[in-house]
């Protein structure tokens, strides 16, 4: 790591072993940026340490500001230990293949949805999905609304009221 670990025993818990895992605080709250290879096992080590939930997966599209372009966002509750952990993890993108990172779902099962959606909305594949398919889009829809390149498109609003023209 780039500098010393923190001097709290439960972050100590999850950093020692991962060289290539950056701490920082954001707002209060610890926050790990971990490369893809080592998502799994940083993962399971914030399992081990206490966070015992995963509350919510979603990300973020950097289009046109760096690259990569993607971050994948875990957000982790520990109850015992009262407090949080967001992991990021930035995600390629090549023009050819989707975006990908591994499943967080064999640490946390809950996890499922929160990816489903991610994927249905982003295109973030995630390797070792047990049902990786749509889940708020139709499954014949082209594309992927939160994409920052997808094109804006209009649905017409009708009233109550109004004759629908």
């Amino acid at each position: 790591m780039s500098r010393p670990l923190p001097d709290d025993e439960i972050l100590r818990g999850v950093l020692e072993g991962f060289d290539n895992v950056e701490w920082h605080q954001s707002r209060g709250q610890d926050v790990l940026e971990v490369r893809p290879d080592d998502l799994l096992a940083v993962a399971g080590a914030a399992r081990s340490a206490g966070f015992e939930m995963c509350v919510d997966v979603t990300a973020t599209d950097h289009l046109g500001r760096r690259e990569p372009r993607f971050d994948v966002v875990a957000n982790l509750l520990s109850i015992e230990h009262r407090r949080r952990l967001r992991i990021i993890v930035p995600v390629e993108f090549v023009e050819d293949q989707p975006p990908s990172v591994s499943s967080l779902t064999p640490i946390w099962p809950g996890a499922n949805y929160f990816e489903r959606e991610v994927y249905d909305m982003f295109g973030i594949v995630f390797e070792g999905h047990p049902d990786l398919t749509r889940i708020l889009m139709p499954d014949d829809w082209v594309g992927h609304p939160l994409r920052k390149d997808f094109a804006v498109g209009a649905v017409p609003v009708y009233f109550k009221e109004g004759d629908g023209a």
